[in-house]
């Protein structure tokens, strides 16, 4: 549905606002985490997030995804797949886009550079992204970083002020299906988590295999800060 398969793409999963700024190089790999123990404990964390505040890139063309870069907050409050609210760039209806959206519940709203908020049924844009998907412990991040295959940890980075392990794996197209709509096989997936605390991811980073090789790149941000998201007056 629109309204929370994380709006991300469709009003507009894992933006690219804070990116990786620079690497320390981490060393020798031996002196790294394992990969798959940093991704255990990041599942279990995010699985258990609440709310966050997400950005989303798309670099380059990716065939089924309709949105170009989205940004707003999200929250799991309130029951079902919680609530998003922000702007976002994207196709919609074969036109472009630019404006702001809220979902709440079953219904979604869009505003765009003029007029007030249109309320749309969640069945019209449930085919194009979902960001309500980005926290669903069962099809967002979470349940990515769970299944990914030959996970390894290649260096330390400092994304936005953060200090992380890069960790790199590979991640099967029906696991990034809900984040990413589209990708028709297997896909190179890296993340950056947190070396402190439960090692929360603060950015994924998707390469589609398509022309161009292009990207999609999803932040996490202010983890658990209370929002509240209401449907438009």
């Amino acid at each position: 549905m629109f309204t929370r398969r994380i709006l991300v793409a469709s009003l507009a999963l894992v933006a690219a606002v804070t990116t990786a700024c620079s690497s320390d190089g981490g060393g020798a790999s031996s002196s790294l985490p394992d990969g798959g123990t940093l991704l255990k404990d990041a599942a279990a964390s995010t699985a258990a997030i609440r709310s966050a505040h997400f950005t989303l890139t798309v670099n380059g063309t990716v065939p089924g995804l309709s949105v170009e870069s989205a940004e707003g907050d999200l929250t799991r409050e309130g029951g079902g797949a919680g609530a998003a609210r922000g702007s976002v760039r994207m196709t919609m209806m074969g036109n472009l886009f630019e404006g702001e959206f809220v979902i709440v519940g079953d219904s979604a709203y869009i505003k765009g550079p003029t007029g007030g908020f249109q309320k749309l049924p969640a069945s019209l844009i449930a085919g194009l992204y979902d960001p309500a998907a980005i926290l669903d412990p069962e099809r967002g991040i979470a349940n990515v970083l769970a299944k990914v295959r030959d996970p390894k940890t290649e260096a330390t980075e400092d994304v936005g002020g953060v200090a992380t392990y890069r960790v790199k794996g590979r991640a099967a197209k029906d696991v990034i299906a809900n984040l990413v709509p589209g990708v028709n096989s297997d896909v190179d997936i890296t993340f950056w988590l947190r070396k402190d605390g439960k090692h929360q991811p603060v950015k994924a980073s998707v390469a589609v295999p398509a022309d161009g090789s292009p990207t999609v790149d999803v932040t996490l941000s202010d983890v658990d800060k209370p929002v509240k998201i209401t449907a438009p007056a």
